[in-house]
This record gives structure tokens, sequence and C-alpha cells, in this order.
């Protein structure tokens, strides 16, 4: 049997909290908007960029919208040309998914990032030839839709019932009820373990061994 584990990125894979904070502070400051607060912010990650911040800002009118995240889409590049983006991995995240790959398992990504943030992210850590298939808000309705992770299993080869999908956050875990795949949570992202379990997460791992072994219990 096929074995597919799909993970979020931001807050499962790498903790990119510090960047993504700045620049959406700096976007709606360009926009002559108060800065929603880190906390807020942090809760949104994980979604597309226009998800987030229209879940940030209701309030604002499509073209406000639309300008604060084309604001933030041009800080964050002009940070990365800068060399100052800092998104490490989680401690045990590169040894988790090398040793995945040697078990047999087939990795993948759904991310809201986008292609070009998650190809320098995945280049930045050398791990981009260990994931068959990589999928971002770029070419999908944002999370909890489960297009992405539909996808996916389309390019792994792999079905529902052979694939988990890992995440940090409501989204992830709703995404993976829509799709009917298990959904296993991490315990150091955005959204507390309590709310990943309300939203069908099986069980929520505290460090990167614990998650190994737990996917190890669910597709042995």
């Amino acid at each position: 049997m096929r074995r597919l584990a799909v993970f979020d990125c931001d807050g499962t894979l790498v903790d990119g909290q510090a960047d993504v904070c700045w620049a959406m502070a700096r976007a709606f400051a360009r926009a002559s908007l108060p800065a929603p607060a880190p906390q807020a912010v942090r809760r949104i990650v994980g979604l597309s960029l226009p998800a987030a911040v229209r879940a940030l800002a209701p309030e604002l009118a499509p073209d406000e919208a639309a300008a604060v995240a084309e604001f933030y889409r041009a800080s964050y590049r002009a940070r990365r040309a800068e060399g100052l983006i800092d998104e490490p991995l989680y401690d045990g995240i590169a040894e988790l998914l090398t040793a995945l790959r040697r078990a047999g398992w087939s990795l993948a990504i759904a991310t809201g990032k986008s292609d070009r943030g998650l190809a320098a992210c995945l280049a930045a850590h050398g791990i981009a030839d260990l994931f068959v298939s990589l999928q971002t808000a770029d070419r999908h309705p944002s999370k909890p839709h489960p297009a992405m992770l539909e996808a996916a299993l389309l390019e792994a080869g792999a079905l529902p019932g052979e694939a988990v999908m890992i995440g940090d956050t409501s989204f992830d875990m709703l995404m993976a009820r829509s799709a009917g795949v298990r959904a296993l949570g991490v315990g150091w992202g955005y959204h507390a373990p309590q709310e990943l379990l309300a939203n069908g997460a099986v069980a929520v791992a505290e460090d990167a061994a614990a998650l190994g072994a737990l996917l190890a219990e669910i597709l042995p």
C-alpha cells in the first residue's frame, strides 16, 4: 500500500511567523491602516493571502483589501531579495522527512504560500527533492477547501485512505476532513492543540519524533 504524508509548511515544517507579521504590519501601514496584532496575524497563517487579509480586516472594501495584499507581496519579496527572510526548520523536521522517505513514504506539501515563496523556502533548506507534489495557494482556493490536498493525492497516485495530512492549524484539519484524509496536528505551530483536535485531528504530536511514531501507527 502507498503511504503519503502531506505537510503544511508555515508552522509545521518551518517557523516563518516573524517575517509574516512584519510584512503584514508593513502592508497595513502602507495602506494607512492600523496594523493587526501579531497574535491575530499568527491565527491566519495558512490561509491564502487574499483570505488572510479578509479575515484580518473584513470591513475593507475589495479594492482596499487587494491593495493590502499587493503591499504584502511587495514587502515580502523585497525582504527576501535583501536576504532577510528567516524560516528555520523546526527541530527534528529534516531528520523526520529523511527517515520517512527511507521508510518508503511519499511526501507532499499543501500550503498557503505562493509557488515562489515555497520554492525559495525548500531550496534554502535543501529539501525540495524529498517531495513528489507541491501544492500552493497560487493554483487553488484557500484552505480549508480540499482542492490542494486532492491535487496532492492525484499527483502522488494515492487514495485518501493511504494519506495523512499534517498541519498546525484548524484550516489543515478541516481541509483533511473535506478530502476524506486523516489528519495529524502538531503542537509547535500557530493554533492550540485542543483546537486541532476539535476540528478533526486524530492526535497532536508534541515533537518531530512523536509525529514519526504517530505516522507509523496510522499507516504501518
